[in-house]
């Protein structure tokens, strides 16, 4: 028998003072049985950096070609394509000619090797964008995760402040590309 993804309801509240977005969201997410609630947190704060009325969450895991994250137009045009890690200089250039607007927002330690070795083959890539999250602190951002989270998050010059209830988390944004 395969195991269900795990639903997750998110009531997240977004102020990015950079771009000037300021916006409620009560997102529901399925956590796939292989995903960490690590990287549901990363999955979460990617949106925060795209947030849109109409920027969705796709299979993701459960179908390889989708992205993580996608915004797509009235007519189903993709306008936004998020993945989230590091994917393969195929997969990015690929995604370059299916949409507008690529962006790669990648987290953890192997960031740089995967980086040092990607950014040549994809140097031509005009419509994309490059991004690495970094947590700050000793707080856990899987400890984040709940059935039912009520979350902020403020963006302000390259910093996210991830908070609920009980924790903060600071975050750094770093553009690659």
């Amino acid at each position: 028998m395969a195991l269900k993804a795990t639903v997750c309801k998110v009531e997240l509240s977004i102020s990015d003072i950079d771009r000037g977005y300021y916006a409620e969201h009560a997102l529901t997410l399925a956590q796939h049985p292989s995903e960490t609630n690590e990287r549901l947190i990363w999955r979460l704060l990617a949106f925060v950096l795209y947030a849109h009325e109409d920027l969705a969450f796709t299979k993701g895991l459960s179908e390889p070609d989708e992205p993580d994250m996608w915004q797509r137009d009235l007519t189903g045009s993709i306008e936004r394509w998020i993945d989230l890690g590091q994917p393969d200089e195929k997969r990015i250039l690929k995604a370059c000619g299916r949409a507008k607007q690529v962006a790669v927002v990648s987290y953890g330690s192997a960031v740089p090797i995967w980086w040092a070795a990607i950014a040549p083959k994809i140097a031509r890539a005009s419509n994309l964008v490059v991004q690495r999250l970094s947590a700050h602190d000793d707080t856990p951002l899987g400890d984040f995760v709940q059935k039912n989270m009520q979350l902020q998050c403020t963006v302000q010059d390259g910093q996210l402040w991830l908070s609920d209830a009980q924790r903060s988390a600071q975050i750094e944004l770093t553009t690659l590309h």
